[in-house]
């Protein structure tokens, strides 16, 4: 599963990289830290998975999905934020995103997650 990481922090672009290492299966293809970026990268990289924080220089994690969800419709979207409010989760999932997650509490997941949707997709379904 070929994942992109979006997120202004390098400490948490690394710390996701680390935590991805271990799943088998999963290779990161790229990295953006702002919405511009992001979205020309994921049209390039074409992904399987991308991960998503929710705010960023020039935009959002939010203005991310929309404008490249229409295009990639089986692209899985993990969306990560330090603001995990009911009205920030309605909205991304509204628009698309698969997964909303707590930076302080949900990290954790992320492992599990992709080893999940690894072992549901089959390579006649992807990208």
């Amino acid at each position: 599963m070929r994942v992109f990481i979006t997120d202004d922090s390098k400490i948490v672009v690394e710390r996701l990289a680390d935590l991805l290492k271990d799943v088998a299966g999963v290779e990161i293809v790229g990295q953006a830290g702002n919405a511009l970026e992001a979205i020309l990268s994921i049209q390039q990289t074409n992904p399987d998975a991308v991960i998503l924080d929710l705010q960023m220089p020039g935009g959002s994690g939010l203005d991310v999905l929309r404008a490249i969800r229409q295009g990639h419709p089986r692209l899985k979207v993990l969306i990560c934020t330090n603001f995990p409010y009911p009205q920030y989760r309605d909205e991304c999932l509204a628009a698309g995103a698969n997964y909303f997650l707590d930076k302080s509490a949900d990290f954790d997941k992320i492992p599990v997650i992709f080893r999940q949707l690894i072992r549901t997709i089959s390579p006649e379904t992807r990208l």
